[in-house]
């Protein structure tokens, strides 16, 4: 059955009433007192943990790769695998010592780096050459003379052939894994890519050699990495494990 109501009816439905005035304001000066407390706390929680923990603040930069394990030849006619670099921080490159072009300045470029942070007991620069049929032990020894540099802080490595471009490509990311499809006797590679590896083995980021921005973010990024701690453990098969 349809029912109507009558105006008079509407008026008997209950309002909601108002809080007065002075009780709203009380009320939102707890939640104003609420809001600062909590902005208080986390503030003291992040200020302590900056402290307590160095470059928590910092923004990491990403692992990109892990360098898979090698067995090269230094100038000193040396073996050196990558437990060698463990615990260590350092640049690496690709170049040869015949190259005319881009390899001077890139080796230019890597010397204001090596000059800056020699003096830092835990950094070295590791280059490999891309052309070990010309470029012997001997021949990267004579290179290093020339530039005059401490080979305990610049490494001249030199070895297979496609290991070396298996390393570049595979560890380092500096050069397009597509260009190893090719049979390796056809292959040359030329990159003007640095890689930042870390104490634990991993990539952390690229740089292009030639780029003067690019060579600023390197000197910056470098002590950064200095501050991160060593893992625990061996290196094996890209990982570390005890």
């Amino acid at each position: 059955m349809l029912q109507i109501f009558c105006c008079n009816d509407l008026t008997k439905v209950p309002l909601k009433k108002k809080l007065p005035l002075q009780k709203r304001s009380k009320m939102n000066r707890k939640w104003l007192y609420y809001g600062v407390f909590f902005a208080v706390l986390i503030g003291g929680f992040y200020f302590t943990m900056t402290k307590l923990i160095p470059g928590y603040e910092e923004v990491k930069l990403p692992v990109l790769s892990y360098v898979r394990p090698f067995s090269f030849i230094n100038q000193d006619g040396e073996k050196v695998t990558e437990t060698d670099l463990k615990g260590r921080v350092y640049v690496t490159e690709f170049f040869f010592t015949t190259c005319p072009n881009i390899c001077p300045m890139l080796n230019t470029n890597m010397k204001v780096i090596y000059e800056k942070f020699k003096s830092e007991p835990d950094f070295i620069v590791v280059s490999h050459t891309c052309d070990p049929d010309r470029d012997s032990f001997p021949v990267l020894k004579h290179y290093s003379d020339s530039l005059q540099v401490d080979n305990k802080k610049w490494w001249f490595l030199t070895g297979r052939k496609d290991s070396l471009y298996l390393t570049a490509r595979n560890s380092y990311l500096l050069d397009d894994p597509k260009n190893g499809l090719q049979k390796i006797e056809d292959q040359f590679m030329h990159t003007q890519f640095f890689a930042l590896v870390d104490r634990n083995g991993r990539v952390r980021k690229i740089y292009d050699g030639l780029k003067k921005k690019e060579l600023k973010e390197l000197e910056e990024d470098i002590p950064r990495i200095l501050k991160e701690k060593a893992m625990d453990g061996n290196f094996s098969n890209n990982l570390f494990s005890k």
